[in-house]
């Protein structure tokens, strides 16, 4: 059974709550009991911090032993030099997720650091994009 971590950045831990209009209003913890039922052939995992550094750890910590992250490194996605180094310095293919799709949003939040070292970049699906980027590790 393959090893999947979803991986979220700051200020994801108050989905739900935050900004509904582009956010929704269902928490992360109730989407991810779903994701677990619908790929119950998949191991599934979560981890979401606030913080750069703790990111960057568990990205060190499943890089190796993982078979897939799906990052949603929120706001870092457009500033964390040090989190794309993780990326490119594991084994561990990770696809970059975003709730909304970022290019409609703030010209700042056009530039990813973070697109050139995953496998793929999906956004603009509101929750939907974790379930497309776990699909794209059900048949590596």
């Amino acid at each position: 059974m393959k090893k999947i971590l979803i991986l979220n950045g700051p200020n994801l831990n108050l989905l739900g709550v935050r900004e509904k209009g582009i956010y929704g209003d269902q928490s992360f913890e109730v989407y991810f009991e779903a994701l677990k039922s619908k790929f119950s052939d998949l191991e599934l995992h979560y981890f979401q911090s606030n913080s750069e550094g703790a990111i960057v750890d568990k990205l060190h910590e499943v890089g190796f032993s993982f078979d897939g992250v799906v990052l949603n490194a929120g706001a870092y996605t457009h500033t964390s030099v040090a989190i794309a180094d993780a990326i490119a310095a594991i084994n561990t293919a990770v696809v970059e997720v975003h709730i909304s799709n970022v290019h409609q949003r703030e010209e700042f939040r056009h530039h990813s650091y973070l697109s050139k070292n995953c496998k793929g970049v999906i956004l603009g699906f509101g929750f939907d994009s974790y379930r497309l980027g776990l699909e794209s590790f059900k048949n590596d």
